[in-house]
């Protein structure tokens, strides 16, 4: 049942990458152009995930427990740092530039797949970079999937 849900949510996700155009890498920079000619449709996906997630998270607490795990996994870390504002803007940076993030990049190989395999390794070439230079924090791979 577990692996079931898990195929599942990842159908699920892409199909609204797909439908939302959050594949189409200029549509996301129209809507990370404020200045320019700024497109705001994204905005109603982002409200339309935030609205899913609050739904979805009183749902997931009042229940005590996860679904498929013993205990909620979450983050320790609280306060703002230079880490995570640094990091923050240089992941915003390669949004805008790139027109995707690392969902949409995978999602996008099934339609495009040059150049955004280029962007996809890329990607993550500076993900293995950013985790070797900075320690992340752990993941408890076997709870979480």
């Amino acid at each position: 049942m577990r692996l079931i849900f898990i195929v599942f949510s990842g159908i699920l996700f892409g199909f609204g990458l797909a439908m939302s155009g959050m594949l189409n890498p200029f549509k996301v920079q129209a809507f990370l152009n404020v200045f320019g000619a700024w497109d705001p449709s994204l905005a109603f996906v982002m409200v339309g995930g935030i609205l899913v997630t609050i739904a979805g998270y009183w749902f997931v607490f009042n229940r005590g427990k996860p679904l498929y795990g013993n205990e909620f996994n979450l983050p320790e870390r609280k306060k703002l740092d230079i880490r995570l504002i640094s990091g923050s803007a240089i992941f915003g940076i390669g949004w805008g530039i790139g027109g995707l993030c690392p969902g949409p990049s995978v999602a996008i190989l099934s339609s495009y797949f040059f150049p955004s395999i280029i962007f996809t390794i890329s990607m993550m070439i500076g993900i293995f970079i950013g985790s070797k230079s900075f320690q992340p924090d752990k993941l408890r791979v076997n709870e979480t999937i």
